[in-house]
């Protein structure tokens, strides 16, 4: 047994349940648990921070399923790079694990885990000691402030294997997975603030924080600007969320049938968004490294890439890549040439960019027509008329694979680009990343748990 092995063994990990399939309500209380335990810890203040200079990107925070500032600031990002990095690697013949075994699935969910914890300590030394979440710097070069980075950088570390243990709870005894359930948590809580909080505004004391209380507060006060902005807000989020649901549920079934079995056979789905969220993800990423880039620059005196006006991008290519809230610009009559060619000019950034990153991600992460191919061949699947030949069901494939790549990534940018510039109560990518999230999860419980959920909520999921 080698080094690797052994390490793999050791690991700590969540017991599975022994009985194969678990019961609605068994599943529905961890997944409860898990979820009220994942709300607490964004609660939970860092001792010792000083500077939270990730503020400024609360965005991400969306897409990472983290807290900047708590105990659980790193959020998922350890778990899903790891996992896109290995994926990455098996995908492109760098590292090989055959999937069709046990053997081969517990090694990669083993390296799975060991990348998952290798970046939960790399990202908490580089938050820390790169000043995104600082002690107080009034204490720089004293012997107190080194004491409270590394205080800081254990409960980072504290965090990201919480929130590792807490994805196994859920993937194993809840619905879906952590990962999905911390995204789609952080994308609904933000919404529902946005939308219904009755706090009072820190910006204008009148005004309410929730987009319908001040839609009802402004009615009554006669300020049909704000209700119309408040109203358009709304309207774009449900949009969003209705034509995500549209987009996801759209598939091409691909008939196969068992060569050795007549009569018998299944339909191979591919779905209309085909590589899911992941390229508009990609996309946000690219533009939040290139925001930090600039306001790097800009403060060590080359604004090379741009200038920023407070948190907003202000000139240059961060302000073209920024997207413009045109229908608050067109209620205010505000709306400018610039701001329209910036709207185009973010929509262009994002449909192109998700394109490119689908593109990439297909041929790299064994998507491709290809790789689809051999998994079918190995089932011992083929295309009803066809001769069977792993050759002439790749060129099947990929007249639909290939379109679908392009369509999927391009209808993905079009919706992130339209939530963003529409003012919709959360960002684009997080509102696709929650509905596609929630949709599946939605298809996982109407399949495995119909007949034994409560007949009040069974009549509600059918």
């Amino acid at each position: 047994m080698s080094i690797l092995d052994r390490v793999i063994q050791t690991l700590p990990e969540v017991s599975r349940p022994a009985q194969k399939q678990l019961p609605f309500k068994e599943k529905l209380k961890w997944t409860s648990i898990t979820l009220v335990l994942f709300f607490v810890l964004g609660l939970v203040p860092l001792f010792g921070l000083g500077a939270n200079e990730l503020q400024r990107f609360e965005f991400l925070s969306i897409i990472l399923g983290a807290s900047f500032g708590s105990i659980i600031s790193l959020g998922i990002g350890p778990l899903v790079t790891g996992s896109i990095v290995l994926q990455l690697l098996n995908g492109s013949g760098i590292l090989h694990f055959d999937l069709t075994k046990p053997e081969g699935k517990a090694k990669f969910q083993g390296i799975q885990k060991l990348m998952g914890i290798f970046f939960v300590l790399f990202e908490a030394g580089i938050y820390v000691l790169m000043g995104g979440l600082a002690p107080e710097p009034a204490l720089a070069g004293t012997t107190t402030y080194m004491y409270l980075q590394a205080v800081l950088i254990f409960q980072l570390i504290l965090g990201g294997i919480l929130i590792m243990f807490m994805d196994e709870v859920v993937s194993k005894w809840g619905f879906g997975s952590g990962i999905s359930l911390f995204i789609a948590a952080g994308v609904a809580q933000e919404v529902f603030i946005r939308a219904f909080s009755p706090l009072h505004s820190v910006q204008n004391p009148e005004a309410y924080v929730g987009a319908l209380p001040e839609l009802f507060r402004s009615l009554a006060a006669g300020d049909a600007t704000t209700a119309g902005i408040m109203l358009a807000s709304l309207v774009a989020t449900v949009t969003v969320f209705f034509v995500a649901v549209y987009a996801e549920s759209m598939k091409i079934e691909i008939p196969l049938s068992f060569g050795r079995v007549r009569g018998h056979g299944i339909r191979w789905p591919l779905q209309f968004i085909y590589t899911s969220n992941i390229p508009v993800i990609l996309v946000a990423a690219l533009q939040a490294n290139i925001q930090l880039w600039a306001r790097l620059l800009q403060n060590w005196g080359y604004p090379l890439l741009g200038t920023f006006a407070g948190n907003t991008p202000a000139t240059g290519l961060v302000a073209w890549l920024y997207a413009p809230d045109v229908m608050r610009k067109i209620i205010t009559g505000s709306l400018a040439l610039q701001d329209i060619g910036a709207a185009l000019a973010y929509i262009l950034f994002m449909t192109i960019g998700s394109i490119v990153f689908a593109w990439f991600w297909v041929q790299t992460s064994g998507m491709d027509a290809g790789s689809q191919a051999k998994q079918i061949m190995a089932a011992g699947l083929q295309i009803p008329g066809f001769r069977k030949d792993e050759r002439i069901l790749e060129r099947v494939l990929e007249r639909y694979i290939t379109p679908l790549t392009i369509m999927g990534a391009l209808a993905v940018g079009l919706i992130a680009s339209f939530a963003d510039l529409s003012g919709a109560l959360s960002r684009g990518t997080g509102i696709l990343l929650a509905v596609m999230i929630v949709y599946k999860l939605y298809e996982e419980i109407a399949k495995q748990h119909m007949m034994d959920m409560n007949p009040m909520l069974r009549k509600f999921v059918e």
